[in-house]
C-alpha cells in the first residue's frame, strides 16, 4: 500500500472558544467539542478546530482555505449572513479557483474555494 495524505485539519487561534463555534453554527457547521481551551466545529467532511489564545494579534495573522462544492450557493448564504471580508467578494482567481473569503469573530481569514472548470 502507497503512503498518502488523507485529510487536513486546520487549528485556529479563538479569543474565546464558545463565541468561535457559536459563530460558526450560525454558519451551518455542527458543534462536535468544546473544552475550556478548545472547540471542534464540523460540515460535511471538514473540521476546524480551535484553541484558545489570548493575544487578539494571533487570529488576525491565520486562516485557512476549504475547498467545496457549489461556491455560489454557499456564497449567497454567507453574504446574507453579512461576514464576506470587504476583499473577499467571490471572484475567479489566476491560480484557477474561484474562491471568497470570510472573517470570524476573532479575525481568523477563512477563503472558500472552488476549481474552474
Amino acid at each position: 500500500m502507497t503512503l498518502r495524505l488523507v485529510a487536513a485539519i486546520p487549528k485556529l487561534a479563538s479569543l474565546d472558544i464558545e463565541r468561535s463555534l457559536a459563530f460558526f453554527e450560525r454558519l451551518g457547521f455542527e458543534r462536535k467539542g468544546s473544552y475550556p481551551d478548545y472547540g471542534i466545529i464540523q460540515r460535511d467532511g471538514v473540521q476546524i478546530h480551535f484553541w484558545l489564545c489570548d493575544d487578539p494579534g494571533v487570529p488576525k495573522v491565520t486562516g485557512c482555505r476549504i475547498t467545496v462544492e457549489r461556491i455560489d450557493a454557499l456564497y449567497e448564504r454567507y453574504s446574507a449572513e453579512g461576514v464576506i471580508h470587504p476583499n473577499g467578494a467571490l471572484a475567479v482567481k489566476p491560480w484557477g479557483v474561484r474562491e471568497f473569503s470570510i472573517l470570524d469573530v476573532d479575525g481568523n481569514l477563512l477563503t472558500f474555494q472552488e476549481a474552474v472548470v
